[in-house]
């Protein structure tokens, strides 16, 4: 079982922390990455587009003209889809986008994210922020002094906490978020992960209890 420092605020060493093997040393396997990110993104699509048919636009009666006889070739309505202000054929309608795939490629894809950061060297776990106020500038501070500050940083906290999540808030490429919600997505497009001590071990109880493993 591999152990990790865990940094203070001002970036001082303030103890380890033990890796679950089955979390952070999971098997790395992008085409569960690619299941789970376009599961997740596909739920972000609203599916509210449409179109009307042409029993769904207004007008169209009648005919437009005589059967025969015109030279023109008949016409049933001039809401037909070959007019102006005619009926969509095969238009897109309301739909959802939403697609399942199972718990145990999740958890799996979401470990070998976190195995991932972790082989790169891109995870850091920090005793406590020790913030009493919002200031922008002093989680800069923090950040500089743990030696994250210069990649995309996602920062996972146990719990809320509005000091944190508001002071990060201004950041570019900073990115809060709790240890319940960590998913695939938010692990992959950011460079680097900052653990809360709590939230290292939250995220190992959730992930490391039942240990299940994807067959290749």
């Amino acid at each position: 079982m591999a152990s990790l420092d865990v940094l203070g605020a001002r970036g001082e060493k303030a103890g380890s922390v033990e890796l679950d093997p089955v979390v952070f040393e999971a098997p790395i396997k992008p085409h569960l990455f690619h299941a789970e990110v376009r599961r997740q993104l596909s739920r972000r699509r609203a599916g509210t587009h449409s179109t009307r048919n042409r029993g769904a636009v207004s007008g169209g009666g009648s005919k437009p003209y005589r059967q025969k006889g015109t030279g023109r070739a008949r016409q049933g309505t001039i809401r037909a889809p070959q007019f102006h202000g005619g009926g969509v054929v095969f238009g897109p309608v309301p739909r959802g986008y939403e697609h399942k795939i199972p718990k145990k490629m999740r958890r799996a894809a979401l470990r070998g994210a976190l195995s991932l950061r972790l082989r790169e060297g891109a995870v850091t776990v920090v005793d406590s922020f020790g913030l009493e106020e919002y200031s922008t500038r002093r989680m800069v501070e923090i950040l500089t002094a743990l030696g994250v500050i210069e990649d995309s940083l996602l920062i996972v906290l146990a719990a809320s906490d509005p000091h944190v999540e508001r002071s990060a808030r201004n950041l570019p490429r900073v990115n809060v978020i709790r240890s319940e919600g960590l998913n695939v997505y938010d692990v992959l497009r950011h460079r680097r992960i900052l653990f809360a001590r709590e939230a290292a071990l939250s995220i190992q109880r959730r992930l490391g209890a039942v240990g299940e493993e994807v067959a290749s």
